[in-house]
């Protein structure tokens, strides 16, 4: 098949959506298709227009692009919510020669909204007022609904998402499906768990709101007074260092290592160089970063939500914790750090199971969802 696959975020592979599009592709070619990959970089010129009209740009250049090709694909795979113009414009104007359309999604709107609209409530949040959840719905969602609504077949990469897509709009079965993230042969490690008097905890990802930062910071306030052993690496917040810091308390400054940005290549080591992975997200789709520390043989800690409850299985290959709650973040972590057989039971049980969420089984999933809708033939 000659495959096209557009997602409008900048080409980069160091983590997110990214990673996914161009392991997807990698892996496809493998298997003998032809893979084009539209980032936003690649579709959208940059002008003195505002940003926050950037998507819906992007999703009418690539429906433009896509039209100009004239046949050129068997199918395209458009990541949500950028396939919203592109799907209106097949089933309004049923051009002949159009490829189907195959939407992707990492998670869901509606858990996001919800748990911002907590957050805000909590007095965090700021930028999710009334004002902004009323644009969110009449823009963002907006375009998710299209997305989600004209496509022919769709691939989502937890289980919450994919069952919301079907029953929130009506999607018969068959059409949407479930289909994980993968991880990448070079995070398998190996890991010697031994007691020993400081334990490392590794945090990685953007410094936002939604990944749980606040809680994050607080429960390492609280196992910094109980274990003086304990210190936490912040990696890839994309924020300067000093702005991350401030979230911290005062006595665990001297316990706190921040890397705004590690290059993709360093971060087998850097999951190697400690022992306990923390993530306390909100609301994920299934993260790139949780899938490499369960590769590389580290007990994982994370919240009972999104795509995290998908692959990590309480007290076996990992601790999951509720969502938004500091005391039990702390709780959980600190009886991984007191007990190396711990470690070792959770984190061997974690390799385990990401060696089922390698990018080549992955890819097989997308690949009979592709080859469904570019077997349905062109409207």
């Amino acid at each position: 098949m000659q495959i096209l696959i557009a997602i409008g975020v900048p080409r980069q592979q160091e983590a997110g959506a990214a990673a996914v599009v161009l392991n997807h592709a990698q892996e496809l070619e493998k298997r003998g298709h032809r893979v084009d990959c539209w980032f936003l970089d690649d579709v959208l010129v940059r002008s003195g227009r505002p940003r926050r009209f950037d998507a819906l740009i992007f999703a009418f250049c690539v429906a433009k692009r896509i039209i100009q090709s004239k046949g050129k694909y068997d199918v395209v795979n458009i990541h949500a919510p950028w396939g919203c113009v592109y799907g209106v414009w097949r089933q309004l104007a049923r051009p002949a020669g159009a490829p189907r359309y195959v939407m992707t999604m990492q998670g869901s709107e509606d858990r996001f909204v919800q748990a911002m609209r907590v957050e805000h409530r909590r007095g965090r949040a700021s930028n999710f007022g009334l004002k902004n959840r009323f644009w969110h719905r009449l823009y963002h969602q907006t375009m998710y609904d299209f997305s989600i609504k004209t496509a022919d077949y769709g691939a989502v990469a937890n289980r919450e998402g994919w069952i919301q897509s079907e029953l929130k709009y009506g999607r018969e079965p068959g059409r949407i499906w479930f289909v994980p993230n993968g991880t990448e042969a070079r995070f398998f490690l190996d890991r010697v768990y031994a007691n020993k008097p400081k334990v490392g905890l590794l945090y990685v990802g953007t410094w936002l709101e939604r990944k749980g930062v606040y809680y994050l910071a607080e429960a390492f306030r609280i196992l910094a007074g109980k274990l003086s052993g304990v210190h936490l690496t912040v990696v890839g917040c994309l924020l300067p260092e000093e702005e991350v810091r401030k979230s911290f308390a005062p006595t665990t400054q001297d316990r706190l290592t921040v890397m705004p940005f590690v290059a993709r290549d360093q971060m087998p080591s850097l999951y190697a160089a400690h022992d306990v992975f923390v993530f306390p997200s909100l609301v994920e789709g299934m993260p790139l970063t949780l899938l490499e520390a369960m590769a590389s043989a580290m007990p994982v800690v994370t919240t009972e939500t999104s795509g995290m409850a998908d692959v990590v299985e309480h007290g076996v290959n990992g601790l999951l914790v509720p969502p938004a709650n500091s005391e039990a973040l702390a709780d959980a972590v600190e009886r991984v750090c007191l007990s190396a057989d711990l470690r070792k039971q959770l984190g061997q049980a974690a390799q385990a199971t990401t060696r089922h969420y390698t990018w080549d089984r992955i890819a097989l999933k997308l690949e009979g969802i592709l080859n469904l809708a570019a077997g349905n033939g062109r409207n």
